[in-house]
């Protein structure tokens, strides 16, 4: 059974810099995506990037396009998502998912649907 658990949420000043991490567990990273999604109270949880790790493409938000990096490290079986330049309005929490990829990964990034296994999430908070 797939089981992604994330680590790594916090406070941050605004221009601050966090690094998410996404541990897989119970299956390793040969053919999936793995996203990151992001939800703050009241409003539906978007997606802010995703990563094939067999061919290592991404996807990102536009909103976070040039500040947030994602990687996978095959061997260690982790995903990361380095944020840096965080605004305030990157404060959410923070969700790992994973699944098989689709035909289309781009359309497979932005929905919740697409994802069998999520994590508990993590929060990230950009205050000063």
């Amino acid at each position: 059974q797939l089981q992604v658990v994330e680590s790594g949420g916090g406070l941050v000043e605004p221009g601050g810099s966090l690094r998410l991490s996404c541990a897989a567990i119970g299956f390793t990273l040969d053919y999936y995506v793995i996203a990151w999604f992001r939800q703050v109270p009241g409003k539906e949880r978007e997606g802010v990037s995703c990563i094939t790790t067999h061919e290592g493409n991404t996807y990102y938000l536009d909103s976070v396009k040039g500040r947030f990096t994602i990687s996978r490290d095959i061997a260690k079986n982790m995903v990361y998502l380095e944020m840096d330049s965080l605004k305030p309005e990157d404060t959410a929490v923070y969700y790992c998912a994973a699944d098989r990829p689709w035909p289309s990964v781009d359309s497979m990034c932005v929905l919740t649907q697409a994802f069998s296994s999520w994590g508990q999430g993590t929060q990230v908070t950009v205050s000063s």
